[in-house]
């Protein structure tokens, strides 16, 4: 099979870095934070010949990536550099590549209360589904399926067969938007 490369955007200290390879058939990945001590640490814990770290300022993208996973990290970013965030990711994919876009839904009660409740998330500014879809459309993305996640929480784990079928209701406390880099630019 093709080389699996994938690019964590957003990707912190690393720690999601060994998961990747035990779930998905990648062969090399590269993790992009904008904290440099963030990096630091990620190349300590989790640095490899098949696992780079990069600061997203020192990053060239060159459309070499398969897969481009972001969870969680756009909220964070000023609505202004936005567009200039998704479009490193577009660059960084090669012609067909696929994006796995998370963020926290804005339309779960129980997800605006946890975000309020951390500090870290509490000057976020969320993305509703059609805000991001419509973000990752104008760089150029297909945006090829939205799911939603995580709607039963733990202590109503009986529920979570249900999930499945439920997927396409806006529901969860997260979402997934499936994207694409069309095979021919516009």
């Amino acid at each position: 099979g093709a080389a699996r490369r994938m690019e964590h955007f957003g990707c912190g200290t690393g720690s999601a870095t060994p998961y990747f390879y035990k779930l998905l058939p990648v062969t090399a990945s590269l993790g992009l934070d904008t904290s440099a001590k963030s990096i630091e640490v990620a190349r300590q814990q989790h640095g490899s010949d098949r696992a780079r770290f990069d600061t997203r300022a020192a990053y060239k993208p060159d459309g070499s990536m398969d897969l481009a996973f972001c969870n969680g990290v756009f909220h964070h970013i000023p609505l202004a550099e936005r567009a200039g965030a998704a479009t490193i990711i577009y660059q960084s994919l090669r012609p067909g590549g696929w994006l796995a876009f998370w963020e926290n839904n804005p339309w779960n009660p129980g997800t605006r209360l946890v975000m309020r409740r951390i500090p870290f998330d509490r000057d976020a500014i969320p993305l509703t589904p059609p805000a991001a879809a419509k973000l990752l459309r104008a760089i150029g993305f297909e945006v090829v399926r939205t799911d939603f996640l995580f709607i039963f929480p733990r202590l109503l784990g009986w529920f979570r067969p249900l999930e499945r079928p439920l997927c396409r209701l806006p529901l969860g406390a997260q979402y997934q938007l499936l994207c694409r880099k069309p095979h021919h630019d516009r």
